[in-house]
């Protein structure tokens, strides 16, 4: 049998990886024996006895409202479309065509084409920069009022926290100021689906006063991708008009594979999230000890945040400048661990209860040997890292970008030319310039330097072409 996707999976599978990318249930290990052996019994579809996910009225709206309560929501609902298709909806749900919304300029690529889709007229709020490890950080509650300020007639504030880093801004100040000005607050919280489970952990958005959080469960919980949750706790939500949303947007032929893992990791979370949270923070405070000392990297923690809180499940590790992409490439050659992203300076794993103090442990001791090849090299300092580029001026709307004419230019030649797609380093997934915006020395530097530095960034094709207006 010819199956080239099949065959990769199970090479990967075989060659036995310590995996520290999602899926949180770690190919298999944190989920039951039985449904992992069973799996293919439990692909079914609506038949009685199963429930119908648009239309639920037994097991699954029993899952649904079991997970309400565990996630401190009014209401929840399960999505088998990922994230993205919970974000779509409850831009669709609070916004109308042409309506402003306030976006923080670090959410995800769904966002931007959310604001494509249903005509939204964004008003971007820049985060934080840190500049030990060259990333975004919080949002600001003071750069958020400003906006609410500058455009009243805003329906509400869009913002992503934790963001891929574990950095997780202050929803509650930030919810008061949002509900102050009687707007609505929406919380893409797609890596923080585990943090209620633990009081070591900063609080979920829900316990902070959003009015609607959506939720990745596959990324740190021991879950199926792409399974996700969007719950509310708000009276000023339509919560019909976001089931009809809903309906829209995810499919009629939905994963009973997916919407049990959802359930699985409910139970989990609720029966022993605390303790299994408990046992992997101490197997991640053991980690830090084993790699403290190395004098050329630096770790991501609480207290190198000037404000924010940060999530220690999400393991973040400076390497040095340009050092991101090369120490991910000799984990995964020489020591078969694979990490969940790295950037230009850094390396992100995310830890999650299917992991164990033995993964840790020789992550520790790849990373150890890593950095000491590196102190070799006279090229190695830790320099400041560049500065993420600033929103650049946006010329047309999203829309109109996208519709008109498009011709391809090598990315060097692009300086002022208007941009009719994304430019997107993934992972993180977070676009540097979108359609309409207009192309910068600073942006062509930016994303050149990734390129070169062996990092991803999709919307460059071929020999370096980007696709602009005309």
């Amino acid at each position: 049998m010819k199956a080239p996707l099949f065959d990769a999976i199970e090479k990967y599978a075989a060659s036995r990886p310590v995996p520290f990318h999602m899926p949180g249930h770690k190919m298999g290990k944190g989920l039951p024996e039985a449904f992992c052996s069973g799996m293919a019994k439990y692909d079914v579809t609506e038949i009685p006895g199963t429930d119908n996910l648009h239309f639920p009225e037994d097991a699954i709206l029993m899952a649904q409202d079991m997970a309400a309560e565990a996630f401190g929501a009014d209401k929840t609902f399960f999505l088998v479309n990922g994230s993205t298709c919970g974000v779509l909806a409850a831009m669709r749900t609070v916004c109308r065509p042409g309506d402003r919304l306030i976006i923080g300029r670090d959410c995800h690529r769904s966002v931007y084409n959310g604001i494509s889709m249903w005509g939204i007229d964004p008003v971007f709020i820049n985060p934080a920069y840190n500049p030990e490890f060259g990333i975004s950080s919080i949002t600001e509650p003071s750069v958020v009022e400003k906006a609410l300020t500058d455009y009243p007639d805003a329906k509400g504030v869009l913002i992503t926290s934790p963001n891929y880093y574990g950095i997780c801004s202050d929803i509650s100040k930030i919810s008061k100021l949002v509900h102050d000005y009687g707007k609505i607050l929406i919380v893409d919280e797609a890596h923080g689906a585990h943090l209620r489970f633990n009081r070591k952990l900063p609080l979920c958005s829900m316990d902070q006063g959003a009015d609607i959080s959506i939720q990745s469960a596959h990324k740190t919980l021991p879950a199926l991708t792409p399974g996700a949750f969007i719950h509310i706790k708000s009276k000023s939500v339509d919560i019909d008009k976001l089931q009809r949303n809903l309906r829209m947007l995810q499919t009629t032929s939905p994963s009973y594979l997916v919407m049990c893992s959802l359930d699985i990791a409910r139970a989990i979370m609720q029966e022993k999230g605390e303790s299994l949270l408990d046992d992997l923070l101490d197997s991640i405070y053991n980690f830090r000890k084993q790699i403290a000392g190395i004098n050329c990297i630096s770790v991501l923690t609480g207290d190198s945040l000037q404000k924010g809180s940060h999530d220690p499940t999400r393991i973040v590790i400076g390497m040095g400048c340009k050092r991101g992409f090369e120490t991910e490439k000799l984990l995964r050659e020489k020591f078969n661990i694979q990490v969940e992203m790295s950037d230009m300076n850094n390396i992100v794993c995310i830890a999650t209860v299917s992991d164990n103090n033995e993964d840790l442990s020789k992550l520790a001791c790849g990373i150890r040997q890593v950095a000491e090849s590196f102190q070799a090299e006279e090229s190695l300092r830790f320099k400041v890292p560049s500065r993420i580029p600033d929103t650049p001026e946006r010329a047309i709307g999203m829309r109109e970008a996208e519709d008109l004419p498009q011709r391809k230019v090598p990315i060097r030649n692009a300086n002022g030319c208007i941009a009719s797609d994304y430019l997107t380093p993934y992972p993180p997934g977070i676009p540097v310039i979108i359609p309409g915006e207009v192309y910068t020395d600073e942006i062509i530097g930016y994303v050149l330097g990734i390129v070169d530095a062996g990092g991803k960034v999709n919307g460059i094709y071929g020999k370096q072409l980007v696709n602009v207006v005309g």
